[in-house]
């Protein structure tokens, strides 16, 4: 992929990252050094005159450093994450059912656990669905460890096959984009079962600024799924990279992580929404007023993200 760049500066130009280091992605050292300070986010290759997937570039660099380093991390800064992640210590699979299951993910019950545990509840009144919680092993595939993602990958289609799981609804559009090609059974997003089943207050609004999450900027295939709980006015919001947690990028560029959520504050928006647990979550962190879920909020159950208990949640929900 290094040799096909030929060095415009299109991908310099549109990420806060690369331009803060002057590089682009087809330059083979720096991308080497600094191969963990990448969001991940893709933006590069979707800028690029020649279609460099730089996004994958970072990625295969940060797992030669660890194939280089007997299978382990050789950066500073993600021993909590990978306690945490690598056989995820909350585990809870004991509400799981045959055939379809819910799965939130690990941030979504972080910042969101009212509207985690109303959203059981229904699906489990109205379609028999059971839940899941587990992480989906993204962050992990994101240092770039290998073995360990195929661990959990493995563990998880163990899992579900040993409770006849035939498909999992998924609630975070990072579990969703990650799965769908690695687990071996149907993938569905949250919103889309929804409208099957009848589900979720419209949102009413005069008008929507909609933050789309990395994974479903190429094809906002999420969106199109929740359009009939949207409002008639929705502006997407195009002009901000990322969030700043793509990639576990924040660890070493905390500026730059913290300038996406200053653009969105300098933008002047009174309210933003979002379909990403993750994104909401680090907005408030970011001292930003007025960050919305869509699910929330079609659950109606006025959550705003959690985030001073955000751990102690997600740990709770081993229990739930």
């Amino acid at each position: 992929m290094a040799k096909e760049c030929i060095h415009c500066g299109a991908c310099t130009r549109h990420c806060a990252f690369l331009d803060k280091y002057q590089m682009d992605i087809g330059d083979e050292t720096q991308v080497e050094e600094l191969a963990y300070h990448c969001f991940l986010c893709g933006k590069c290759e979707s800028v690029c005159p020649v279609g460099i997937n730089g996004r994958e570039r970072f990625l295969e660099k940060r797992r030669e450093k660890t194939r280089n380093n007997n299978g382990k991390i050789s950066e500073d800064g993600y021993e909590m994450l990978i306690k945490e992640k690598q056989n995820y210590i909350f585990r809870n699979y004991k509400n799981v059912t045959s055939g379809r299951v819910l799965f939130p993910g690990c941030n979504f019950p972080s910042f969101y656990p009212q509207t985690t545990k109303k959203l059981a509840a229904l699906l489990k009144k109205e379609a028999g669905i059971g839940t899941v919680y587990d992480c989906c092993g993204k962050p992990i595939a994101e240092l770039g460890l290998e073995d360990q993602e195929k661990k959990i990958i493995q563990r998880m289609n163990q899992g579900f096959q040993d409770a006849d799981v035939t498909e999992v609804i998924i609630i975070c559009p990072n579990c969703y984009y990650f799965l769908k090609d690695r687990i071996d059974i149907k993938v569905t997003g949250i919103y889309e079962l929804l409208g099957e089943l009848g589900i979720g207050k419209k949102i009413e609004t005069k008008e929507m600024h909609l933050f789309t999450p990395c994974p479903d900027k190429e094809t906002r295939l999420w969106q199109k799924h929740m359009k009939p709980y949207l409002p008639e006015n929705v502006h997407v919001i195009a002009d901000i990279q990322c969030c700043g947690l793509g990639g576990c990028a924040r660890a070493k560029e905390p500026e730059i992580a913290r300038g996406f959520t200053d653009s969105l504050k300098q933008a002047g928006y009174d309210s933003i929404y979002t379909y990403c647990g993750s994104c909401a979550g680090k907005f408030v962190r970011d001292q930003m007023k007025g960050v919305h879920h869509i699910l929330a909020d079609i659950l109606e159950t006025g959550e705003e993200p959690d985030v001073a208990k955000s751990m102690v949640n997600r740990a709770m929900s081993r229990f739930w």
